[in-house]
């Protein structure tokens, strides 16, 4: 299991290059944490890692964004924290990225358990009462 205690944002970078190496054979990463957790930053500093220069932002609204690498290759961004049921995950078409091969990032992938595919890398962000962050890592 991969575990890291960050104290300081300046921290995130090296954690998202140790996490993409743990995991280099992986393409989906679900990242579980509450509101204010993380999540988003934390994706902004792999998405660096994976070589987009792109704008990183939620997606809370559009529910997915897509980003670039230096390679011309895509990194798909997810935010299912406005999903009320299933179907909308569908009708996003969900399924066309997820086994595209691409990085897929999903924030509030609880919203669609049901719909997340076997052996993927499950990311959790807890915050500790120092404020600081433990990040640890597994493939389920």
């Amino acid at each position: 299991m991969f575990t890291r205690k960050v104290t300081s944002i300046d921290e995130l970078q090296s954690v998202a290059e140790e996490l993409v190496s743990a995991f280099s054979a992986d393409r989906v990463f679900a990242f579980y944490g509450k509101m204010g957790a993380g999540k988003t930053t934390f994706i902004q500093s792999i998405c660096r890692v994976l070589g987009s220069e792109d704008n990183v932002t939620s997606p809370t609204f559009a529910l997915i964004n897509e980003y670039n690498t230096d390679q011309l290759e895509s990194i798909f961004h997810f935010d299912f924290y406005r999903i009320k049921e299933l179907e909308e995950a569908y009708d996003l078409g969900y399924e066309d990225y997820i086994y595209s091969g691409s990085y897929c990032l999903i924030e509030w992938p609880e919203m669609i358990e049901p719909l997340l595919p076997d052996n993927i890398v499950e990311v959790k962000i807890e915050v500790q009462d120092d404020e600081s962050r433990v990040i640890t890592a597994a493939r389920i």
